[in-house]
């Protein structure tokens, strides 16, 4: 069915990178998500009309709640898919996160609101009654709602959509919320103990860490958080694939919104290398990278020395001097100016940003370390925070 689906709807599903078929692929699942969850919520409704269970009813409005995120996603999406313009140069990608954080404030009112109507049942419990049909719709949910949470998450990993990754994982509790209400029918028929207030309790509790989670996804990525390491890696590979490319580093990566990143990075070439010559190399690599990874790349191009053995062998202390002290130490933009009496190694050195120093600390051990061997020499260094580690 989900197959059926993409190919009916989505007219160039392969191109993921695509603003118009990402928009696809999002308001495919929101429309979807919108038509199972309402019908849910009707059958459940009524099942739990006719059961007099609070539980039911608890289930019942979740599924309201999760068809008014699909109702967001879909208006986020659209909203998220406009093109750029004077006011917004980098497009309207994060109201993608923005409807997310709504549906999430949402979804934990309901799952209070609920929480409260449980206790309320528990200290004056109604006599359920026990049906057929109510049970026939709550075992058809269960199945929709897996198949439904199966579709988002394959369209979420496909468009590296968080929004549709969180409605996924929000289905699958789902499942075990009706699960549970199910459960507690037949625990009620058979032990003739009211669980319905209970059951009501444990349901809305998925829907508030449901609504948790939702609120850590969406205002994560808002805040600014560590890129997808499958995106850096491939990232990193078309950067290494020519050998005129012989480092990088400041890699930094700016999110505006699913399909909407901008990259920065300092690539390093040997510095007799024909200027122009390098500038095409550099343009090829960032045209591939939009061509493969869907964004903009802009590389600042740093001359490397390679073929002065002085300068070699002294990179390669100051290298062997940041692994003894930290081997997540790393350095780069090295360079060495000569003085009458002392001369100058200058180069910035880049640690974890979760390494918290005194970075005149880490410079005078450098230098210390480096006076030992040679003493005519003495470090000038930028300290970086790297973003990716």
């Amino acid at each position: 069915m989900s197959e059926f689906l993409i190919r009916l709807f989505i007219k160039k599903k392969e191109n993921i990178n695509d603003q118009e078929t990402r928009k696809q692929y999002g308001t495919l699942a929101g429309v979807t998500g919108i038509f199972c969850n309402l019908f849910l919520f009707g059958t459940k409704l009524f099942a739990g009309w006719i059961t007099n269970s609070i539980s039911i009813t608890a289930d019942a409005f979740n599924n309201l709640s999760d068809a008014g995120s699909s109702v967001m996603t879909l208006i986020g999406f659209r909203m998220a898919g406009k093109p750029a313009d004077l006011h917004h140069p980098y497009g309207h990608g994060r109201i993608e996160y923005i409807s997310g954080l709504l549906v999430a404030i949402v979804i934990v009112l309901m799952g209070f609101e609920l929480f409260m109507s449980s206790v309320d049942k528990i200290l004056h419990p109604e006599e359920l009654t026990f049906e057929v049909v109510p049970i026939i719709i709550l075992v058809l949910s269960i199945g929709i709602k897996l198949w439904l949470a199966g579709f988002h998450m394959s369209i979420g990993k496909l468009i590296h959509s968080a929004s549709m990754r969180a409605a996924a994982i929000d289905g699958f509790s789902d499942c075990i919320a009706t699960g549970s209400v199910l459960a507690g029918l037949f625990i009620s028929r058979i032990t003739a103990f009211n669980f319905d207030g209970y059951i009501g309790m444990g349901v809305s509790c998925f829907i508030l860490f449901a609504g948790y989670n939702a609120v850590k996804d969406t205002i994560s990525p808002l805040l600014g958080q560590t890129p997808d390491p499958e995106f850096v890696e491939q990232l990193t590979k078309i950067l290494s694939s020519r050998e005129e490319m012989i480092g990088f580093h400041d890699l930094v990566i700016h999110d505006y919104g699913p399909g909407r990143v901008m990259v920065t990075v300092h690539g390093e070439v040997p510095y007799p290398i024909d200027i122009m010559y390098a500038h095409n190399i550099i343009d090829d690599i960032e045209n591939e990278i939009k061509k493969e990874l869907g964004c903009s790349i802009s590389i600042h191009m740093d001359p490397v020395v390679i073929d002065d053995e002085e300068t070699n062998e002294l990179r390669q202390h100051c290298q062997e001097i940041l692994l003894r002290i930290d081997e997540h130490y790393s350095l780069h933009d090295f360079r060495m100016t000569k003085g009458k009496r002392k001369s100058k190694l200058i180069f910035d050195v880049e640690v974890p940003l979760d390494h918290k120093i005194r970075k005149k600390d880490l410079i005078d051990e450098i230098n210390k370390e480096l006076a030992k061997k040679y003493p005519s020499y003495y470090a000038v260094i930028e300290v970086d925070y790297g973003f990716l580690h």
